[in-house]
């Protein structure tokens, strides 16, 4: 007895099967092939954006001739940050060694930072203007230069600010906070297991002690000491100084001048025109890559970063800022 189903199907039915397998197998393909493409393109497009924007085309050819070089400070100086010594030195050593270059800006706006890095890039400037003695510095200060800022800007030849910039706050601070009262009402007891009677020095978590916080403003009190005398020694006999100059206090562009804290009203663009007398500029900043910017900003362990953050600002080490 024939199958009811087999009856009813149509001649040939299984070629057409098979070509409608086969054409979709090939819409397939062509599909695969083209997002290949695409992606391919997409790849292209992305080394050439990155070749763009990292590559500085031409500059060797703008080299050659007379110039005035850059060099940037923005943000907090710190030794993980965008404004660090290793950064700062290398650009600031590439300008100074530039054969065309006729003086050099530092163009300033920090809030300031760590001591360390900023003491660093102070005693880079001072070797380097000895090194090239006929190749001046001058530091352009735009919104502020404060502190570990003013730290190094007084490493300059001569301080030039806007009327309206923010100048000066000539001391040191370290922060944190003091959770012991917390964790008394949250019911939490602090374990705390040292070595050496001073090793948990300024530990949030527990009650502060006097003699160590005696022994944190010894420090603060040598650090600052460090600033006031190289405040001193980098503006001389310009400076005029008054009871409140190294109180930490702050000053608009235009009283730092009459202060003798700064030397004039300027920008970047008048100081290599008027003063340097080369108007054309060439930036010698040592720039992040890609990668860099992307691990410093997204690291392999996100809650081990935060985590640490968390305590270095429950008790940070000494900041001019």
């Amino acid at each position: 007895m024939d199958n009811p189903q087999s009856s009813n199907q149509t001649p040939g039915w299984e070629r057409q099967t098979l070509e409608k397998l086969a054409f979709a197998s090939l819409q397939e393909q062509r599909t695969r092939r083209r997002w290949g493409v695409f992606f391919k393109l997409l790849g292209f497009a992305y080394v050439a954006f990155i070749l763009v924007a990292v590559v500085n085309w031409g500059s060797e050819a703008d080299q050659q001739q007379r110039h005035t070089a850059l060099v940037n400070l923005n943000g907090i100086i710190q030794a993980r940050g965008e404004a660090n010594s290793e950064k700062l030195v290398e650009a600031l050593s590439s300008a100074f060694a530039a054969e065309h270059a006729a003086g050099i800006i530092l163009r300033i706006n920090s809030p300031g930072g760590s001591p360390v890095q900023a003491g660093i890039i102070y005693d880079e400037i001072r070797r380097l203007r000895g090194k090239y003695p006929d190749k001046p510095l001058y530091a352009v200060v735009e919104d502020i230069c404060a502190s570990g800022g003013y730290y190094i800007a007084v490493a300059a030849d001569k301080i030039y600010v806007d009327k309206a910039s923010i100048v000066g706050s000539i001391g040191v601070l370290m922060d944190g906070f003091g959770f012991t009262g917390t964790m008394d009402k949250l019911g939490v007891e602090r374990r705390l297991l040292t070595a050496g009677d001073n090793k948990g020095f300024l530990d949030p978590f527990s009650p502060q002690m006097p003699q160590q916080r005696e022994h944190a403003q010894l420090l603060l009190n040598d650090i600052h000491q460090q600033f006031i005398d190289v405040v001193k020694t980098g503006r001389g006999k310009r400076l005029k100084e008054a009871p409140d100059t190294f109180s930490g206090l702050v000053w608009t562009g235009r009283q730092s001048v009459e202060r003798g804290l700064a030397d004039g009203l300027g920008s970047v663009d008048s100081v290599a025109r008027d003063v340097i007398q080369a108007e054309k500029l060439i930036d010698y900043s040592v720039r992040e890559n890609f990668a860099e910017r992307f691990a410093r900003r997204f690291g392999a362990n996100t809650f081990t970063s935060f985590w640490n953050s968390f305590f270095e600002s429950a008790a940070t080490a000494p900041q001019l800022r």
